[in-house]
């Protein structure tokens, strides 16, 4: 999941409201009425020509907008995409074979970086079998998989200049980079591959791969790799601060039942628990502002997960921002803060999309009493 843009937020962006006009220009859809709580006007889908599409990231200039998508018969997993907002051209940057998930947009370079696992050798059979059991009819309950080939690649906007970040067995993932684009924050279980284990551990890994997972942090070229939690349950989804200062995640309960979340220093000090829910909590995202956290939530049903805002403090009851039944997460704002991206299968074949509407900033702060 989610996972997830590199945007310079601490720096002055240089676009004016007329060009983040496009984006509600260049919607094909009916606009539906405002949320019942207001925060979010003109929302519509944003996405129709893919079967699937999630995560969304915008670079910090507004021009390109990185996101991952099932698109080919030959291919039932997602593959990269890139987007560029002014001409709506669309290029594939990801090899096409095998996995990915989780890309990111460089704040300044024309680089994408992405998860993907092209590079194992069962790859193209993976896909061969996914596309048997789907045609046999076989329904299966949604779980990640935490592949152990996947690793972190950076690419340029052609998909031609492909580097392994990582090249390590294990699941690493989730990853973005630093307003700065210096540092890379993600998430790995590698250490259940390259490390001994107590027996506990063991156990713990073999009936949940994901229990092992934490936050690492590395330079943008793959070097100085530092693992930032060290607990017994799923860290993951790391974003940057506006301020490049801070780490926002989700880190599961040791049961899997519920997620919270959590935000940090770039070094790993100073762990901070944002929301007490006792539900699954994930997919966090700051407001450029750096005032307050976006994250999605099923308090309102386990199959219904609705996004909510939070102060970064952790000191305000979470509100409420949207009010659709299904599924709507992994929200990112765009870099001036005035629009708000997500992924919703509000679909009339109950398929992720995204989904786009004009943010209203100044209710989001009275509504936590921030003002």
């Amino acid at each position: 999941m989610k996972n997830f843009i590199s945007i310079a937020f601490s720096k002055k962006l240089s676009f004016s409201v007329n060009k983040l006009a496009f984006i509600l220009a260049s919607a094909l859809f009916a606009v539906t009425p405002a949320s019942a709580a207001g925060f979010i006007t003109g929302e519509h889908q944003f996405s129709d020509k893919e079967k699937r599409v999630g995560e969304a990231y915008y670079r910090a200039d507004m021009q390109w907008m990185a996101y991952q998508a099932e698109v080919s018969d030959e291919n039932p997993f997602y593959q990269i995409y890139l987007k560029n907002l002014a001409s709506g051209k669309v290029q594939q940057v990801s090899p096409g074979t095998g996995k990915t998930t989780c890309s990111w947009v460089h704040p300044s370079q024309e680089k994408v970086l992405f998860s993907s696992t092209h590079e194992d050798p069962d790859a193209k059979a993976k896909m061969t079998d996914e596309i048997e059991r789907r045609k046999s009819g076989e329904q299966k309950s949604y779980a990640w998989d935490y592949d152990e080939f996947y690793d972190i690649y950076e690419t340029d906007f052609e998909g031609r200049k492909i580097r392994n970040l990582t090249n390590t067995l294990g699941y690493d993932a989730e990853a973005s980079w630093s307003p700065d684009g210096k540092l890379i924050a993600f998430a790995s279980n590698r250490r259940a591959y390259t490390e001994a284990l107590s027996g506990e551990e063991a156990t713990l890994f073999k009936i949940n791969p994901s229990a092992l997972i934490d936050i690492y942090i590395m330079d943008a070229d793959g070097s100085n790799v530092k693992r930032l939690t060290h607990t017994k349950s799923y860290d993951g989804g790391p974003f940057f601060s506006p301020d490049g200062k801070r780490i926002v995640w989700r880190r599961f309960s040791e049961n899997g039942r519920e997620a919270e979340i959590f935000t940090m220093n770039i070094d790993g000090t100073g762990q901070k628990q944002i929301t007490r829910l006792n539900m699954m909590s994930w997919a966090p995202f700051y407001h450029p502002s750096g005032k307050y956290i976006i994250f999605s939530t099923n308090v309102q049903g386990h199959r219904n997960f609705e996004l909510y805002i939070v102060d970064v403090e952790g000191k305000k009851e979470p509100v409420r921002v949207t009010d659709k039944e299904g599924f709507d997460g992994l929200p990112v704002f765009t870099p001036d803060g005035n629009y708000l991206t997500w992924t919703s299968d509000r679909t009339p074949e109950k398929k992720g999309h995204l989904f786009h509407g004009k943010w209203d900033h100044e209710k989001a702060l009275e509504s936590l009493s921030l003002k």
